[in-house]
């Protein structure tokens, strides 16, 4: 009994509130919370209702005093720019917690649910939640804005590339999209040869200028326009124009190398196929497998034109294919290709089945190719060329498909002629 009594006596005991006398465990205000929340509201002066700028174009919102950043909705990001549109309010209180309330995406409203704390009346703590509502209210920006315009850029980068086809520019495409270059344009605008990419700024367009030289081989150009100027505080509005002109070579194009070039790349044909274009021009010999990479600067000290376009080739069925395992390389000759076989094939054009016409050629897909596979190449024979270094090749270097075709004499298709195999067509 003793126990219990001391035990007790050290219980806190209750009191009554000083407004509604509910018995309460002692506080320094001597108040219920009821009549504390009552008396006093820590979220006053604190605003229920704000607005928040949206633009729709580019699907940023304002940030004061000049930043329009990209949020997604319920982001930390966007949580943030909420809470700092009332700054101000909240440094008066204890923030303990926030966070979204589930809204409609097209109500044009963000709910946030705030959780604060403040000491009140003789060292009370009291704590509120309450709800912030947000009014989205649309506001076009400013870099929108003078794309609406359509006048106004201060630098335009003008690419192009005189082909028949649109190969790289989808090759570009792809690149840009990866890499997010498309989101400082202000504009795109289609050209017969290529693209006009429009900035609003200078360092902008020289950013894309330096990804396109990374990207695929060219060369560019820069000059700029005065537009306006002030005298009295020595300030002077230039439009910027890069030309940005991309080497005329795609992939699967037959191309006839100068005999300098040639040289410098290990005694190699003149005449190649392009197997790739990345940051440079990937060639391959068909008849030796050697392989040569030509960059921008290269090619534009030594250039050279594409044999044929595209819309040359031909459809060729295989009669019959072999490998060549022993191939006798020349002094100084330079790498050769790993990931392809040198084949002799002998292939009848699918448009003559009803004859005995066959051609004979080498090609550098000899590890692809059998006996009733269709294949897609250039007939050199019936094709005008109009080269500058085919004109001056050697007889005896040059295939006899060649001079026959620069000849214009009609032989008859058993003779031995080179055809260029450059696309392969699995039969289904």
């Amino acid at each position: 009994m003793e126990y219990m009594t001391e035990s007790a006596d050290r219980t806190p005991g209750h009191i009554l509130c000083c407004e509604c006398g509910v018995p309460i465990s002692p506080n320094p205000a001597n108040i219920c919370v009821a009549c504390l929340r009552s008396k006093v509201d820590i979220s006053q002066g604190i605003p229920k209702q704000v607005s928040v700028s949206f633009c729709k174009q580019c699907q940023r919102y304002f940030q004061p005093p000049a930043t329009w950043i990209q949020c997604a909705l319920e982001s930390r990001e966007l949580l943030a720019l909420c809470l700092k549109k009332i700054k101000a309010p909240l440094s008066k209180v204890r923030l303990v917690d926030a966070g979204f309330v589930w809204t409609e995406p097209h109500s044009k409203r963000l709910k946030v649910k705030l959780t604060i704390q403040k000491e009140v009346m003789n060292g009370a703590i009291l704590q509120q939640v309450f709800v912030v509502d947000y009014v989205v209210q649309p506001q076009m920006c400013g870099d929108c804005h003078r794309v609406e315009a359509k006048d106004f850029w201060k630098a335009v980068v003008q690419v192009r590339q005189k082909t028949l086809h649109k190969k790289t520019f989808y090759y570009l495409e792809q690149l840009i999209l990866k890499y997010g270059m498309h989101q400082n344009t202000l504009r795109i605008k289609e050209i017969h040869d290529g693209l006009d990419f429009y900035y609003s700024s200078k360092q902008h367009a020289q950013k894309m200028v330096e990804f396109l030289q990374c990207t695929v081989p060219c060369r560019h150009k820069a000059s700029q326009r005065l537009i306006s100027q002030d005298i009295h505080s020595n300030t002077y509005n230039y439009k910027s124009t890069f030309s940005v002109e991309i080497v005329p070579i795609c992939k699967d194009n037959v191309v006839c190398l100068s005999p300098k070039l040639a040289q410098s790349l290990g005694n190699m044909n003149q005449i190649c196929v392009c197997i790739r274009v990345t940051s440079a021009v990937h060639l391959i010999d068909p008849n030796t497998l050697q392989v040569a990479d030509i960059d921008g600067s290269t090619f534009w000290s030594h250039p050279f034109n594409s044999l044929c376009h595209p819309k040359q080739l031909e459809e060729f069925i295989v009669m019959e294919c072999s490998v060549v395992r022993d191939l006798k390389r020349s002094a100084g000759a330079g790498m050769i290709s790993k990931k392809h076989t040198l084949g002799e094939v002998w292939v009848q054009k699918t448009s003559e089945m009803n004859t005995d016409k066959q051609y004979f050629c080498r090609t550098h897909l000899g590890h692809l190719l059998n006996p009733g596979d269709l294949v897609l190449g250039f007939d050199l024979a019936n094709c005008n060329l109009n080269d500058e270094y085919v004109n001056k090749m050697n007889s005896d270097r040059v295939p006899d498909v060649v001079r026959h075709s620069l000849d214009k004499i009609i032989q008859d298709f058993v003779s031995c002629k080179i055809i260029f195999i450059t696309q392969f067509l699995k039969l289904s």
